[in-house]
């Protein structure tokens, strides 16, 4: 069993930056591939972004804005978000999983999910 534990959220403005982390213990954490995911209120759990060992895929929506990467001796994942806008405003969850993959279906594992708001 893997947990995961995001931290980083909060309030930002418009255009500006915000860097997630998500901490995982109880696994082999440099094995697993690692995903973010939103969920914005009244939507569906959505892709952002993921990766395997060095290879990462995004939504259309924040490619060019957000970075995603990870330090395998740290067990950690991040998530760079950079010229933000108030459609990025979510709870964003990490997740964990075999496949390199946008459906959240494939994950096995997730966090408790960090809330991120961006003002207009």
């Amino acid at each position: 069993q893997v947990q995961l534990v995001e931290s980083g959220g909060g309030l930002v403005q418009t255009g500006g930056s915000l860097t997630l982390s998500c901490a995982a213990s109880g696994g082999t954490f440099s094995t697993y591939v690692m995903g973010w995911f939103r969920q914005a209120p009244g939507k569906e759990r959505e892709f952002v972004a993921a990766m395997s060992w060095s290879n990462g895929n995004y939504a259309d929506s924040v490619k060019g804005r957000f970075t995603i990467s990870r330090d395998n001796a740290k067990n950690t994942l991040f998530l760079q978000m950079n010229n933000m806008k108030p459609e990025d405003s979510a709870v964003y969850y990490c997740a964990a999983g075999d496949l390199l993959t946008t459906r959240k279906s494939a994950y096995n594992f997730w966090g408790q999910g960090t809330q991120v708001t961006v003002s207009s």
